[in-house]
């Protein structure tokens, strides 16, 4: 029998929760019957043995590892110790991983990395991402450009590379825009499910997030709509299609 894939998602918008899953089925180019999907903001994780699945996708969401625990939403602080307390398993076992956007700040923290708002945070927009001499070799990266545009949007990022993780690529405002751990762990500060539409529609459920002035959300929507991101896609396909057992 074929294993699925486990999605994690913690969004706790319904619309954007959906619409993310629906993006990593369709740019993974997967079933919904191929996955298994579990909605951290709506049920406690569940005893899961991880052997039982293909690979774990972890999705975005608006919450912040380097957050103080005082001022985190109480959902989204049971959400990351959730997560993060299938690190230890998905590392020590080189379970395919791959942690989007939010997913690197929970790598890089469980890793020992700093991950903070010092730098390296990024608008909401289109970045252009650049594939390292590690990255090249690497197949999650077969067939995508070196270099290529990305959406992104991100209060925090990881300011520095875990020790014994591999720098797969780059941007000017983030250094670190991919990293995989051992050979099967991956993460992306970028969204890899994400095209225009996908960044429209959350740039209109989080115009009041603090990711940008409210004011400029019709500008972001337009700038999104004119720009051409395509490459992404190829490497969460890459994912699923390594992965698939």
């Amino acid at each position: 029998m074929t294993k699925p894939f486990l999605i994690l998602q913690l969004r706790p918008e319904t619309q954007a929760a959906d619409d993310e899953y629906d993006a990593f089925l369709k740019k993974g180019g997967i079933g919904a019957g191929q996955t298994r999907r579990i909605r951290l903001d709506q049920e406690s994780m569940p005893d899961l043995d991880l052997t039982d699945y293909a690979g774990v996708i972890v999705g975005g969401g608006p919450g912040c590892v380097s957050d103080p625990v005082e001022t985190k939403d109480p959902t989204e602080d049971r959400i990351e110790k959730q997560i993060l307390s299938l690190m230890p398993r998905i590392t020590e076992n080189d379970i395919p991983f791959l942690g989007c956007c939010y997913g690197i700040g929970i790598l890089g923290h469980h890793l020992g990395a700093e991950v903070s708002k010092k730098q390296f945070g990024e608008p909401v927009g289109a970045v252009d991402c650049t594939v390292t001499e590690a990255g090249k070799a690497d197949p999650l990266l077969l067939g995508v450009a070196e270099s290529f545009a990305a959406f992104v949007g991100h209060k925090e990022a990881m300011q520095d590379l875990p020790i014994g993780a591999a720098h797969l690529l780059g941007s000017g405002p983030c250094p670190f825009q991919m990293v995989r751990y051992k050979s099967n762990v991956y993460a992306t500060q970028f969204h890899p499910e994400a095209d225009s539409a996908v960044f429209e529609l959350r740039i209109r459920l989080y115009k009041d997030k603090g990711y940008f002035h409210p004011d400029e959300a019709d500008d972001l929507i337009a700038m999104c709509r004119a720009a051409d991101v395509t490459q992404p896609e190829i490497i969460l396909r890459n994912f699923v299609s390594r992965y698939s057992c």
